[in-house]
């Protein structure tokens, strides 16, 4: 996957993150799946990649906020969308004493319903294709809804028929899906043109009822995907890649604080490495080594030092 410089787009949506605290009281910060992968990859690449964020915002100061923090982290801004009228949505963290989550969401009423489907989408859209990767989840496939998938879609043909790699985390979210059986015809219209799968067992097991690791493994060899990643946690990753296998230990950590974007980190710093001509070992040691540190933190986005 090396690539000098190589110019990475990835689609999704950026909320207003608030996280409750102990004592009840909130702080406010920005996150998302696909948005806390761009963050840390960004970061991971520093001046050898270049990494541009395609979303919908409102006119708000909200949406101001997040533009001003996405070009503090040297994310591009020329494929994010404003608007007029319109708000992000807006999701609540809450942690139990092991640091795991509970999410609550408003979203329905989000500008990134629109990002695919409003006519300055147009310009975007025929843009994407040129970039050397394009990078999306199970939540993108969600939140822009039935007409902007198939814009997704045609853009994934035509991005791959110019030689740019498509790299997906499946990120299932059931409450976002009128039903399963959406998300799995969502799912399956896109898969065929993804190259680099990170994935969990528990969102497949959830979405598509394969039993184990193995089964998922030959779900994605009969797509003909060449690089499948499963994340697991504390657990060792497992990678299946042009046809051999790998198993990395995780980080041990001692004390937990809050697992929100473990998965997300996970994979900018093992996209990062492979883009920057790591093995996936390498690229996996990388990912687990990011994680260990982000889950020691409050919220999805850690301080840069």
């Amino acid at each position: 996957m090396s690539n000098p410089k190589p110019r990475i787009a990835l689609i999704g949506e950026c909320m207003i993150e608030l996280q409750q605290r102990a004592d009840g009281s909130l702080l406010q910060s920005f996150g998302g799946d696909t948005l806390n992968t761009a963050v840390y990859l960004s970061r991971a690449l520093g001046d050898s990649g270049a990494v541009d964020y395609v979303t919908a915002l409102g006119d708000d100061s909200f949406s101001d906020a997040m533009c001003e923090r996405w070009a503090e982290e040297n994310i591009g801004l020329q494929r994010v969308q404003r608007l007029p009228g319109r708000l992000p949505g807006l999701y609540c963290i809450q942690t139990d004493a092991a640091g795991e989550r509970r999410f609550l969401y408003w979203r329905n009423e989000a500008a990134v319903r629109e990002c695919f489907t409003t006519p300055a989408a147009g310009p975007i859209l025929a843009a994407l294709p040129d970039y050397d990767v394009l990078y999306f989840s199970g939540v993108t496939l969600a939140v822009l809804g039935e007409q902007g998938r198939g814009k997704l879609l045609e853009t994934l043909v035509e991005a791959r028929r110019r030689g740019a790699q498509v790299v997906f985390d499946n990120n299932f979210r059931p409450r976002l899906w009128a039903s399963i059986e959406a998300a799995r015809v969502a799912y399956r219209s896109v898969l065929p043109y993804v190259e680099l799968a990170l994935l969990t067992v528990e969102d497949e097991q959830a979405l598509f009822g394969h039993a184990d690791s193995e089964a998922v493994f030959a779900a994605y060899a009969q797509l003909g995907t060449p690089e499948v990643v499963l994340k697991r946690g504390a657990e060792a990753c497992l990678i299946r890649c042009d046809g051999q296998s790998y198993e990395v230990p995780a980080v041990r950590v001692e004390h937990v604080v809050d697992t929100t974007a473990a998965g997300d980190s996970f994979s900018a710093a093992y996209l990062a490495s492979r883009l920057l001509g790591g093995s996936p070992v390498e690229a996996a040691e990388a990912g687990h080594r990011l994680a260990s540190r982000v889950i020691q933190v409050p919220g999805a986005l850690i301080p840069k030092d």
